[in-house]
Parts: C-alpha cells; structure tokens; sequence
C-alpha cells in the first residue's frame, strides 16, 4: 500500500510540470497565480518536495482541473462510465466523449508536436481550442488559432491539425461522420435563432 501511495505521489510533479508547458506558463506566472514561490512549484514538479493539499488545490484552481487529473486517482463509480483515452497512431491521446455510432461524435484531443500530412476524408468537422496553440492547414491556407477559438471546415478539403509550436495542443473535436453539423440554436445575444 505504502509503495502504491508513493508512486501516486513521484507521478505528481511530472504531470504538474506537463500541464504548466501545454498551457505556455512560466513557473514564476503558475508560483504568483497559486500564491507559491518559484522555487516552492520547481520543487514539487522535479520530485523534490512532496505535494501537499495546501499546494495542489491552488494550483488546481489555476490550471482549472480537479485534484484527480492531478493526483491520477484511482477510478470510482461505474466502469461503464469512464472515459478511455487512447494513443493515437499520428500522435497525442483522444478521449471520446460520446459513443453514439453514425451521429456527431466529440472526442477530446491533446495533440503532440508532429510533422504535417495532409488527409482528408467525409464528414463535418469543428474544432475548439482549449490550452495551447492550434495550427490548422486546410489545403493551402494555414490559420493559428488560441484558446477560445474555433474553426469548421469540411474534411474532404486535404487538411492537418497540430500544434503551432513544441507544446501539445489541447482542443475539442466534434465531428459528423456523414456530414451532420452542430446545430446553433442560440445567437451571440442569448435569443433563440429557430
């Protein structure tokens, strides 16, 4: 038991140190933002301090993701429920959200640094950049997109998607494999568009 508690906690600063690069924060922004020094945050992301609840729940609170993802706790509730990453043979890990075969399917994406290769393919496909910077070639135009923005294309267009620098990107991809969009049914002021 003792041994698989310390393995939970060697884990934590690898995985403190991923999530300050994948968002491009320095240590001294994440220290200032979690109320930690410089030197305190170095410590728990190389091993050299052991992370406490008094560390984690600030720093939680500024990569905006709870004390599971940080600490990778082990499962509860029902098995049947959880979501399962998988590696991806161009690279990065998707996380499926939705398992509605023939319908839009929304898949989580943390893209890793990879070379261009153009694909394309049936479908719809709309892309929502949460952490990082987006690089988005679709035939011979490339756009860079940042947190908060989107794009929507048609995949039939030849296309790639990764990061825009050495950082993974982290986005949400929704996709109708029969061309089916999301439907927006609320306009930019809140009133209903029907």
């Amino acid at each position: 038991m003792e041994t698989d508690v310390a393995v939970v906690l060697d884990a934590i600063g690898p995985r403190l140190r991923a999530l300050r690069r994948s968002r491009g924060l320095t240590l001294a922004a994440v220290a200032d933002r979690a109320g930690l020094s410089p030197s305190t945050l170095s410590r728990l992301e190389t091993g050299g301090r052991r992370p406490t609840l008094d560390a984690l729940i600030p720093l939680a609170r500024v990569y905006r993701v709870s004390l599971d993802r940080l600490v990778d706790a082990p499962a509860t509730g029902d098995p049947r429920t959880r979501l399962e990453p998988y590696r991806h043979a161009a690279g990065g890990v998707i996380v499926p959200l939705t398992r509605h075969p023939g319908r839009v399917q929304v898949f989580k994406h943390v893209v890793s640094p990879r070379e261009p290769r153009l694909v394309s393919h049936g479908g719809h496909a709309w892309l929502y950049v949460l952490a990082g910077r987006l690089r988005l070639i679709l035939d011979d135009d490339e756009h860079l997109l940042g947190p908060g923005e989107t794009a929507e294309f048609v995949p039939r267009t030849p296309h790639w998607f990764g990061p825009a620098d050495d950082a993974p990107v982290e986005l949400l991809h929704l996709f109708g494999p029969r061309g089916d969009r999301p439907v927006a049914r609320v306009d930019r002021t809140g009133r209903d568009s029907r």
